[in-house]
C-alpha cells in the first residue's frame, strides 16, 4: 500500500508540472520578444541626434544565429539653425543562405530640433547598427557619414 500511495502522490505532482508548464506557454513565447531601448546617440558635436526601440522576435540559432523579426523605431534630431540635416543610418545584416550581407537604411530630420519619426521592419536579421551624423539635405547619407567614424551596436544576435 504505502508503494501505490508514493506513485499515486508523485502521478499527481507530475500532472500538476505539466499543467503549470502548459499554462506558462503563452507567456513564455511572450517573453521571446526582447524590446530595448537605445539613445540618444548624437553626431559629432552634438548636431544631430538619435533616439529609440528595438524589438526582437524568434531568435533562431540553427545554422547563423538571427532573429526572425526586428522592428526599429525611433526619432532622429536635427540641432542646427543652419542647411544641415540630422541623419540616422542604420546598417542591418541579414541572413540569406549561409551568408550574411547587409543594407543601409537612412533616416533624414531637417527640422531644427523636432523629430523625425520612423519604423522599420527586417527579417532574418543578424546584427544591428547605428551611425548618426549632420551633413546637408541631399537624397542620401555622403560616404563621409557611411564611412568615417564608428558603428554603434543596436543588436546582435547570440
Amino acid at each position: 500500500m504505502p508503494i501505490s500511495r508514493t506513485l499515486s502522490g508523485l502521478a499527481i505532482a507530475a500532472t500538476t508540472a505539466l499543467a503549470t508548464v502548459a499554462a506558462l506557454s503563452p507567456a513564455a513565447q511572450a517573453a521571446d520578444a526582447a524590446t530595448s531601448a537605445w539613445g540618444p546617440y548624437y553626431a559629432p558635436g552634438k548636431a544631430a541626434k538619435a533616439t529609440g526601440t528595438l524589438t526582437a522576435t524568434g531568435e533562431d540559432h540553427e545554422v547563423l544565429p538571427t532573429a526572425d523579426v526586428v522592428q526599429v523605431s525611433g526619432k532622429v534630431y536635427d540641432n542646427t539653425r543652419g542647411p544641415a540635416c540630422g541623419w540616422a543610418v542604420f546598417r542591418i545584416t541579414y541572413r540569406s543562405g549561409n551568408n550574411l550581407p547587409f543594407r543601409e537604411r537612412w533616416v533624414r530630420g531637417c527640422s531644427y530640433r523636432t523629430a523625425q519619426n520612423f519604423s522599420f521592419k527586417y527579417h532574418d536579421v543578424y546584427q544591428v547598427e547605428l551611425k548618426v551624423c549632420s551633413e546637408r539635405k541631399a537624397a542620401k547619407p555622403s560616404l563621409n557619414c557611411l564611412y568615417a567614424g564608428t558603428w554603434k551596436t543596436l543588436y546582435l544576435s547570440k
